[in-house]
């Protein structure tokens, strides 16, 4: 891992070398982090954050907004997420339930967990990982995230094939899609590093 100097001193970019084949940038509001294959030329770089520098520039601007926005909402207590996840235990299980026999699909374990970085996941043998952050949200989200997770059980990746099979049990899936991408910003907010 390195610093890249760059004629835009005020962005400070981290440069990791790794065996991907192409470029791809992630930007927080604390970082930008250039993924470089091993291969890659200090010109190579140089010309490809040239190339994206007034987007980066924007990303940037973006996401120190977004913290700014939101660096006042209160975290939740460990009571409060102890809470939620009684209520999730209650609840998804029975959603799942539901769906699971509606799609005539089959699952293994159901987990509530408290993370930051994804709502659900379900695992090659059936298990399904919930974010209990999904009882913050209204219940045709947590059935929309519920119907993604188990169509997985059919499709394991973001296919068209996939997403026809959400769109065939959620016809208006993309508008409680979009909830969660406007609102996860705001909700992740609730959970603290020390929580």
């Amino acid at each position: 891992m390195k610093s890249h100097d760059n004629d835009s001193a005020d962005i400070d970019i981290c440069v990791i070398k790794s065996r991907r084949k192409t470029f791809a940038f992630k930007i927080t509001k604390d970082q930008v982090e250039l993924r470089a294959p091993y291969q890659a030329t200090s010109e190579d770089i140089f010309k490809v954050i040239k190339k994206y520098e007034s987007w980066i520039r924007e990303k940037v601007e973006k996401e120190q907004a977004h913290a700014d926005k939101y660096k006042d909402v209160p975290k939740l207590s460990e009571q409060k997420i102890r809470y939620l996840t009684e209520r999730a235990n209650e609840y998804i299980p029975e959603r799942v339930r539901y769906y699971a026999d509606l799609m005539k699909v089959t699952y293994k374990g159901i987990t509530i967990k408290k993370q930051k970085t994804r709502w659900a996941s379900c695992s090659v043998l059936g298990n399904l990982n919930f974010n209990v952050l999904l009882m913050m949200t209204p219940p045709e989200v947590i059935d929309y995230v519920i119907v993604h997770e188990l169509c997985h059980r059919l499709e394991m990746n973001h296919s068209k094939k996939f997403w026809d099979q959400v769109e065939r049990v959620l016809p208006d899936f993309k508008q409680r899609k979009a909830f969660l991408k406007e609102n996860s910003r705001l909700l992740n907010k609730l959970l603290d590093d020390d929580n």
